[in-house]
C-alpha cells in the first residue's frame, strides 16, 4: 500500500544510498549469491535511467574471497581476513560492473577508509570524485578498504552501516535504505509473536534505542544497533532513513514508488551544514571533555558556545583544533566539536570564567573552548 508520506520522501531524493548486508548477498550456505546481485543490479540500474542518483555502500567482499578460494571458515587472522577481502572485492565489483552493463549503466569501485574521511582535504576531494561519477551516470560501489584499514589503529567504520550513514551526510543524500535481511525495527524481539513491525520512527528516542538492547544486560545486541546508529547520525542531519529486507522482491523499485515496507526514520529538524557533517560524523574524535548540566543544557537547547565554565573533566592527549567529544556525567556524547585549546591546558582552565583565561595560561586567544560555528550537536 502506498503511502503519502513516504511518496513525498522517496520524490524528493534526487540522491540515494543504498547499502546492503552481507546475509542480503549471500545463501544460507554462506556463498555469494549472483542472483541476489543481479536483482539489485537491475533495479539500480533502472533507477538511475529514471534520473535517480543511485549510490551503492555494499558489503560481501569477505564473503566472495571465502567462495573464490574454497574457504568454508572466515580467518581470524588478520592479514588473511584482508587478503580474503582482497580476492573477494575484484569478484564482487565484477559481478556489479556485468549486471549494471548488461542493464546500460556502469559501476564505479570506490573504496575507503575512515582515515579518507578524516582529512578535511581528502574529504571533500571523495565527494568530488562521487558527484563527478554519478554525473557520468555511473553507480559507485562504496567498500570499507578491508586490505588496508586496520581497527588497532582506529582507521575503521566499524561497519557498512556507519560508512553509508557516513556516505549519506557526505552527499547531503536526501535518504539512506539499509537493505537487510529484517523486515525493519520491530518493538521486541522479531521472533516473537506479539512483536509488532514499527513503520515510521518520528524521532531516536530512549525507548526505540532499547528495542536494539538486551532486556537483562541493557547492552546493544546484533546489527540493529549499528542501524540505529546509522539512523542517528543521518536523521539529525536532517535526512531520512528506511530500514527494509533486502529478499523483497523489487524492493528499490517499491519503496521509492512510496510503498510502505520496513521502518521509516524521519529526519529531525534542519539540514545540517556540510562542514558540520564533517566534524560531527566523519572526523575521528581525539579525546573527550565532560561538561556539567548547565553546559548541556546550553549546548543542546540554547545553542551556545561551550565555555570553560562548563568543562569538569579532560579524557586523552589531544591538540589545538582537533575534533574531540563533549559528554554529559553519564558519559553520554551528546556533541563533537574543534578544540580552540590542548588537553594540557583546558586541564589549567576547567571551571573557570572565561576572564581568568589569560592569568592562567599567559595568554587569551578564545573565550570559547569550542564555538557554536565549530559544534556539532548530537543529542539534545
Amino acid at each position: 500500500m502506498t503511502d503519502l508520506l513516504r511518496q513525498e520522501i522517496a520524490t524528493s531524493a534526487h540522491t540515494i544510498v543504498v547499502k546492503v548486508g552481507t546475509r542480503v548477498l549471500t545463501t544460507d550456505q554462506g556463498v555469494l549469491s549472483e542472483q541476489q546481485i543481479t536483482q539489485l543490479g537491475r533495479q539500480l540500474a533502472q533507477l538511475a535511467a529514471a534520473g535517480r542518483r543511485m549510490v551503492l555502500v555494499s558489503s560481501g567482499a569477505v564473503g566472495a574471497g571465502m567462495s573464490q578460494l574454497g574457504l568454508t571458515q572466515r580467518p581470524t587472522d588478520l592479514a588473511k581476513l584482508q587478503a580474503v577481502a582482497a580476492v573477494g572485492q575484484a569478484k564482487l565489483i565484477e559481478l556489479y560492473d556485468r549486471v549494471l552493463r548488461d542493464n546500460g549503466c556502469h559501476a564505479a569501485q570506490v573504496l575507503l577508509t575512515a582515515e579518507d574521511l578524516d582529512d578535511r582535504t581528502r574529504y571533500l576531494n571523495i565527494r568530488n570524485t562521487l558527484l563527478s561519477v554519478l554525473d557520468f551516470g555511473a553507480i559507485p560501489i562504496i567498500n570499507e578498504n578491508d586490505t588496508v584499514a586496520v581497527e588497532e589503529l582506529m582507521l575503521t567504520f566499524g561497519d557498512n552501516d556507519r560508512l553509508a550513514a557516513r556516505v549519506t551526510n557526505l552527499l547531503r543524500a536526501p535518504l539512506l535504505i539499509l537493505l537487510s535481511d529484517v523486515q525493519g525495527l520491530y518493538n521486541g524481539s522479531p521472533e516473537l509473536p506479539e512483536s509488532k513491525l514499527l513503520s515510521v520512527v518520528p524521532k531516536l528516542d530512549e525507548e526505540v534505542m532499547g528495542f536494539a538492547r538486551d532486556k537483562k544486560t541493557g547492552h546493544s545486541k546484533g546489527g540493529m544497533a549499528s542501524k540505529l546508529e546509522a539512523a542517528r547520525m543521518v536523521t539529525s542531519t536532517g535526512e531520512n532513513m528506511i530500514i527494509a529486507s533486502g529478499r523483497q522482491p523489487d524492493v528499490l523499485t517499491r519503496l521509492l514508488d512510496g510503498e510502505d515496507l520496513g521502518t521509516l526514520f524521519l529526519a529531525q529538524g534542519k539540514a545540517v551544514t556540510p562542514r558540520k557533517r564533517w566534524i560531527g560524523y566523519s572526523v575521528q574524535p581525539r579525546g573527550e571533555l565532560i561538561v556539567d548540566d548547565g553546559a548541556v543544557k546550553a549546548l543542546g537547547e540554547k545553542g551556545k558556545s561551550l565555555l570553560p565554565i562548563g568543562v569538569t573533566q579532560v579524557r586523552g592527549a589531544f591538540t589545538k583544533g582537533d575534533v574531540v567529544r563533549v559528554c554529559n556525567g553519564q558519559g553520554q556524547e551528546i556533541a563533537r566539536g574543534l578544540t580552540n585549546y590542548t588537553s594540557e591546558e583546558i586541564g589549567k582552565i576547567l571551571g573557570k570564567r572565561s576572564d581568568q583565561i589569560e592569568g592562567i595560561l599567559g595568554h587569551h586567544p578564545y573565550d570559547e573552548i569550542i564555538h557554536r560555528d565549530n559544534l556539532t550537536v548530537s543529542r539534545v
